[in-house]
Parts: structure tokens; sequence; C-alpha cells
């Protein structure tokens, strides 16, 4: 088996980037992208690139993941979380969890301290005690922003549709060198959401999906949608039929819009290596760094490629 070259694929959401928040969240995907690669380049896993590269979001306040998280109809943050290993197809997930920082550190301690994959609200919450997750106050992961539109969903002639189209669920999807693959996704959910609610984020298949056979991908939008269409496995479904990873996550996009008229991104990478970002909202934040080299964007068609060294240097200087 020859090295595999590794790759990794983040995104922050797709949406409306609202023009003020396009600078903190293309920095935000970059840095996630950057970190995630250092790790593969260091030779660690797939499984360990994608769960930093998203810690890596959940901490960035521009995201609705971890810290920034929109709440729910009460005012609280409601996160949900997976991550799957591509290698024996071992997941794990947590849904409804709140009180902690980050949500992807305990979905793959229930991948891996667990015979379970999805561990929700209270009984998540014991178990992070059990593995000495610190608790943080609530208030904690609440952002100005978050509360401001949590008010503004609340009054009377709102439509808090028109806010969830900003979504911004984070994920990313990488293989390594040794050719294993590996997904993982984070959100806050839907902006006053229902108390319980959980969306495709938790849900095997539709949140992301990994199999070394065929490769990974990560997703987000309107989760409603993308649990009817099942769209992670849809997307590898479409690449084990010989699609490449562009043309498959553009047929089950399309046919999301078309069955369900949900609107969507998705981030995938095949066995091969290859890559794709796309989307059929109006933006979604990527950035992905293969041979080297960085890729990043927010808009449609809009691509930016830098040399990770001049990435690294210009991270090192604040963005």
């Amino acid at each position: 088996l020859g090295r595999m070259k590794p790759v990794i694929v983040v995104h922050g959401g797709a949406g409306r980037i609202f023009k003020e928040r396009e600078e903190g969240c293309r920095a935000g995907v970059v840095r996630a992208a950057l970190r995630g690669y250092s790790v593969l380049k260091q030779g660690g896993s797939a499984v360990d690139a994608v769960e930093e590269a998203v810690q890596s979001m959940e901490d960035d306040p521009h995201f609705n993941a971890g810290c920034g998280s929109v709440l729910n109809e009460k005012g609280e943050v409601e996160m949900d979380a997976i991550i799957m290993d591509g290698k024996n197809l071992d997941s794990g997930a947590v849904s409804a969890v709140k009180c902690i920082a980050n949500p992807i550190k305990l979905a793959r301690l229930v991948m891996e301290k667990t015979k379970h994959m999805l561990l929700t609200d209270h009984g998540a919450q014991l178990f992070a005690q059990t593995m000495g997750i610190p608790e943080i106050p609530g208030e904690k992961l609440i952002t100005e922003r978050s509360r401001e539109r949590w008010k503004k969903n609340l009054e009377p002639d709102s439509n808090p549709e028109e806010f969830q189209k900003d979504l911004g669920t984070v994920g990313a999807v990488a293989v390594d060198s040794e050719g294993n693959v590996a997904c993982a996704t984070s959100t806050g959910g839907l902006s006053n959401k229902l108390i319980g609610r959980v969306g495709d984020t938790a849900c095997i298949g539709s949140g992301g999906y990994a199999d070394n056979h065929s490769g990974a991908t990560s997703t987000t939008g309107h989760g409603e949608s993308i649990m009817k269409v099942v769209l992670a496995r849809l997307i590898l479904y479409h690449m084990e039929q010989g699609m490449s990873p562009e043309v498959a996550a553009d047929t089950a996009l399309d046919y999301m819009k078309t069955r369900v008229g949900g609107l969507g991104g998705v981030i995938v990478v095949n066995k091969a290596g290859e890559w794709a970002a796309r989307f059929s909202t109006k933006q979604m934040s990527w950035a992905t760094v293969k041979d080297d080299n960085l890729h990043y964007g927010i808009h449609a068609g809009e691509k930016h490629i830098k040399s990770v060294d001049a990435a690294l240097a210009s991270e090192r200087e604040g963005f």
C-alpha cells in the first residue's frame, strides 16, 4: 500500500453569511483546516484530524457550534455532534447536550468508551461527568449575537425561518496517510427550536458518514430536509456508483432541493483523496488542504489558493 497524501476539508456552515461576518468565518475555517492538516502531517489519524478541526470551530464564536451556538425557544444552548471512523464504521454522537465546551470530544468518547453510538441530554451529561469533562455555565457558550437573535425571533411579527438561513453547523472530513477516512460534524441547531429538537447532525448517515470503501462527507443546512434524504449516505452511494465527489455532492443536493425543497451544503473526500465543497445555499464557508496547498472560499465559484507555509505565516501574524 502506497502512502496516501493526507487531505482535510472543513466547512463552517451553509446559509447566508452576513457581510460583517465574512472575514471571521473565512479565518475560522482556514485556521481549522490548518490545524487538522498539521495533525495529518505529523502522522495523526483522520479521526484525530477531524476532531481537532471541529474543536477549533466549536471554540470560535463565529460558528453555530460550541461557543456561539444559537438558542432554543427557552433561550438555552443545546448542541449535537457526531464523529465517524471509516475504517470500521464506528461512530459516536451526542444530542441536546448543554454546558460543555466541546461536544465533538464527548462524541468521540461515546465512540471509543461505550458500546453505544448516540447518547442524549441527561444521559450524555452523566457520561461527560464520568469521563471527567468539565461542566461550564451555559452562559459561557452564549454570545451577544445569539441572544440578540433569540430576542428578535420572539417578537410576534418575527419570522425565525428567515434567521435560520444563517446557520453555521461546522464539520470536517479527512483522509490520512494510511488511507483511512473520517468525518465530524457539530452544531447548536436551529435558532428558537423546540426544546429537545435534534436535527441531522447527530444522526448517522445524515449529518455525516465515513467509509474507507468510498469516502467521507459532512453536511450542513436545513436539518429536517437532510434527514429526509439521508444526505451524507446518499452522496457516498453516488460515489459507489462511480461519481466523482463533486458530481455526487451536486446530484444529492439537487435531489434534496427538488424532492423536499431543502437547501444545504456538503464537504466530501473520496478514498483516492479527491475532494469537493458544494452548496445550494447562498454561501458556505469552507477550506481544504491538500499537497501543502490551502484552498478556501465562501461564495459560489470563489476559490483562493495559498501555500500552507504562507497561510501559516499569516496565521501567526493574525489573519
